[in-house]
């Protein structure tokens, strides 16, 4: 009698367990869930900086302030998943739904607000807060619905296992697949609908949903409409998003691996390219910029053959070249290869870049310069380095000792090597710490400025092995040039008490004293 009873208590304890577990495969299906919701979460935060990085500049530190106010906000999230009670999978249902909708939302609204709201970061951090809190519930919420069907040790290292193997995933397609194929925002809409999903399936596939089944149901397909729906229509989004932070209407934008790419025009025939939202250039008067660049140099060496060009992928460094006859070979090396072929294959680019990057002297290499010019065996006469501005620390490793130093060992016997330093008005710091970089590696400066209207006066730096050996009135220059004359060259060296020469430190990879100057000088102004 005792046994049987014994028996008959196991049996309808086995029989509760199946029936709150809702059968054997459900701890399966809660774990791959955990991969799911890891890979959605690192993605939100990963967009949230990029997109940080593209619309305020210095990737370094919004990338550590957004993922610092993520994780933050995660952890209060996991503490404040201890007040969730009752019915924990309905908890869960409905926070995958919430997690779907705002985690979908936000690049989005992030792009779209950018133009139209005073206190931009505040929107950002905010939006980040919510996320991370939210993100924070998920995994605290999953052990305890685990909790009993699994044991502890168990259920601990699986757990975390899907977590980190899902962080891992999304570390590798976001910027291999996601950014340059599906962009930001098809990006964020199709990721919260994988969260929206998550909650769809596991509202079926347990017998204790029945209840509240048909409701869930429903608000879970709207989501995936709007969801949907943002997909399909995220390149309007994005278009109406930029048309609103650019003055002029967009006429092509790309998000690669590397960047943002975006060129605008307007009724004037004007292009303007915008690199993460900084502007390039401008077709009104980029002649300025790169006659400023290329003539100082060329005019006083008029028997350099091999000339190097780092950075400059939209060719017009290399139009200015090409005006000199002797020039034999140009090798070109750019980091982006979606932005050489834009400036191959767009024929209003084409015409501006005077069809420059189809030339049979020039040579096209897309790849980092700093490795490639460690690999290199080339000297070359003359080396126009036309980088982005410092703004960040990846691009400021470009402005080193160490880099200058490599690039030295590429220059022939009296050898030029011309920087472009941004603007020694706005950034002074930043513009004379070059100059003083460039002396600390072994070569003689010789800084120089021209004022070109889409960005203000613009700081140049002319440098040579040998010191004395460059005279600001050399010799003849090409026909039909817009700006640069012999006389205009030879008032470039003399700059007024308001750009004259400052005491700072030198850039160097361990200090980067350089972005810390040029974040602070431009600052105020947007990040140049």
């Amino acid at each position: 009698m005792g046994e049987g009873s014994l028996l008959a208590r196991r049996r309808r304890a086995r029989a509760a367990q199946a029936a709150d577990a809702g059968g054997a495969p459900r701890p399966a299906l809660l774990l791959g869930s955990v991969a799911v919701i890891a890979t959605c979460g690192l993605l939100y935060e990963l967009i949230a900086g990029t997109l940080a990085s593209y619309l305020l500049g210095d990737s370094v530190t919004q990338f550590s302030t957004v993922i610092g106010v993520y994780l933050f906000s995660m952890g209060v999230g996991s503490w404040l998943s201890r007040y969730l009670g009752g019915q924990l999978l309905r908890w869960f249902i409905r926070l995958e739904i919430l997690v779907g909708l705002v985690g979908g939302a936000s690049a989005p609204l992030l792009f779209g607000l950018f133009a139209h709201v005073g206190s931009f970061r505040v929107l950002l951090y905010g939006l980040v807060g919510l996320l991370g809190a939210l993100v924070g519930l998920e995994i605290p919420l999953l052990l305890r619905i685990l909790q009993g069907r699994l044991a502890f040790k168990e259920l601990v290292a699986r757990v975390f296992t899907f977590d980190y193997v899902g962080s891992l995933l999304a570390a590798v397609i976001f910027p291999l697949v996601l950014v340059p194929r599906l962009g930001l925002v098809r990006t964020a809409l199709l990721f919260g609908a994988l969260n929206v999903v998550v909650a769809g399936v596991s509202l079926l596939s347990f017998d204790e949903t029945k209840p509240y089944r048909r409701r869930y149901l429903g608000i879970i397909a709207l989501s995936l409409l709007a969801l949907g729906a943002g997909v399909v229509g995220a390149e309007r989004i994005q278009r109406y998003a930029e048309g609103e932070v650019f003055q002029d209407t967009v006429i092509y934008a790309q998000s690669t691996p590397y960047q943002r790419l975006v060129l605008t025009g307007n009724h004037r025939g004007e292009l303007r390219l915008f690199l993460n939202g900084n502007l390039q250039f401008s077709s009104a008067d980029e002649y300025r910029y790169h006659e400023a660049l290329v003539h100082p140099a060329l005019q006083d060496r008029p028997q350099a053959r091999q000339i190097l060009v780092l950075g400059g992928g939209d060719g017009l460094a290399v139009r200015e070249i090409l005006k000199y006859p002797q020039v034999q070979r140009i090798r070109l090396i750019d980091l982006d290869p979606a932005m050489t072929k834009l400036f191959k294959s767009n024929q209003l680019l084409r015409e501006l870049n005077h069809n420059s990057l189809h030339s049979p002297k020039v040579d096209i290499h897309n790849a980092d310069a700093y490795a490639w010019l460690r690999q290199d065996t080339t000297r070359y006469d003359v080396v126009f380095v036309d980088f982005p501005d410092p703004g960040n620390y990846s691009i400021g490793k470009l402005y080193t000792t160490a880099f200058y130093q490599t690039l030295r060992q590429r220059l022939r016997p009296g050898g030029l090597v011309v920087v472009q330093a941004t603007s020694p008005y706005i950034a002074r710091r930043a513009y004379w710490c070059v100059v003083h970089t460039l002396a600390a590696s072994g070569l003689a400066p010789v800084p120089y400025h021209a004022y070109v209207p889409s960005f203000g006066e613009w700081g140049y730096v002319l440098a040579q092995a040998q010191p004395g050996t460059w005279r600001p009135d050399g010799g003849p220059l090409p026909p039909g040039l817009r700006y640069a004359t012999p006389k205009v060259i030879g008032q470039m060296c003399a700059f007024p008490p308001d750009m004259s020469e400052v005491p700072t430190e030198v850039n160097q990879l361990n200090n980067q004293a350089l972005v810390r100057y040029f974040e602070e000088e431009w600052g105020p102004y947007g990040n140049g």
